[in-house]
């Protein structure tokens, strides 16, 4: 038994951290989530860190400002010592603290298992759906995650809690080491948003994690669904050679069931020319999505440096 251990525990050790991700190293993780704060310029009723202010009004626990009764306002707010000081009626108005629900959809499709210059786009994915786990684990709140695989979509309800954010990394970690080159895809992208705005989610925060590769006008207003009463978040993964190829040399692409060679140069420009303008619509579909909410698009790249983009475009 003891040898059993030692030899699946050398195996796990070989793994190359570019191509696939290690439990423990997406535990090791926890120690940078203290080191930047989710988007801390948003507005309050946004903020994803720590307790999180609603728009309702009533005797919370948080006082807010005092004001002159109007008629309507809740008697039972009645400051009396400000009322008899002043000789005109005043309330208390206090603000309800709401817990934020924190949902990841994390995209370890087969289309992510891919990079030309260092990291997977599914280590990307990986790696940064831990270190947000951790950090809204640090302030207090529930995680949840969606994480689309090959085969299945696998939905997990936003709890708090180590223990939930562990299984949650072992999940994820297990999704990502079962990818290969002969992964195929049997549940979308699109499925996926599916299955998401079928949560019937209502005020959450909602961080997407994918390279959108099929992003189509039915998923855009399946994530307009989802941005109506939720906080949307899109964290695009990209890697160059997406937008476009090399031209000095001989290519041979392929989807797992057709390859095309690609040898000729006025060929390999067509393909670039398809791949950037794919790319640019995306990101104009994303942005605009982005933009009624007054968020960015979040870019990250495969050249290994996609935790510090990270930190950089929402807030270290």
């Amino acid at each position: 038994m003891m040898n059993g251990n030692i030899s699946r525990h050398a195996k796990q050790s070989t793994l190359d951290p570019r191509l696939h991700v290690e439990y423990r190293h997406l535990v090791k993780l926890q120690a940078l989530s203290h080191s930047f704060r989710l988007l801390p310029h948003w507005q309050a009723k946004s903020l994803m860190a720590g307790r999180h202010s609603s728009q309702f009004r009533g005797r919370g626990l948080n006082f807010e400002e005092l004001k002159h009764y109007q008629i309507g306002d809740d008697i039972r707010c009645l400051d009396w010592k400000v009322t008899l000081r002043t000789g005109q009626p005043h309330v208390r108005l206090y603000t309800e603290e709401k817990d934020r629900n924190v949902v990841i959809l994390v995209d370890q499709g087969a289309n992510m298992f891919f990079a030309s210059t260092h990291t997977m786009k599914s280590v990307v994915a990986a790696e940064v759906a831990a270190l947000i786990s951790w950090r809204v684990l640090r302030e207090g709140d529930r995680i949840g995650m969606l994480l689309k695989t090959p085969k299945a979509c696998l939905w997990s309800e936003p709890m708090r809690g180590q223990n939930h954010v562990l299984q949650l990394l072992k999940t994820l970690s297990q999704s990502n080491q079962s990818l290969n080159v002969n992964s195929t895809d049997s549940v979308n992208f699109s499925e996926s948003l599916t299955k998401l705005a079928q949560r019937d989610l209502r005020q959450s925060t909602v961080i997407i994690l994918s390279d959108f590769l099929s992003l189509n006008l039915s998923d855009i207003n399946k994530l307009k669904q989802i941005q109506r009463s939720n906080d949307l978040l899109a964290v695009r993964i990209s890697d160059p050679m997406e937008q476009a190829i090399p031209d000095d040399a001989q290519w041979v692409m392929g989807d797992g069931n057709y390859q095309l060679s690609l040898h000729q140069t006025q060929q390999i420009s067509k393909v670039n020319e398809s791949f950037t303008t794919t790319a640019t619509e995306n990101a104009k579909a994303l942005n605009y999505l982005m933009a009624r909410h007054n968020l960015p698009l979040v870019e990250l790249s495969t050249d290994g440096n996609h935790l510090s983009q990270l930190k950089r475009a929402i807030g270290a």
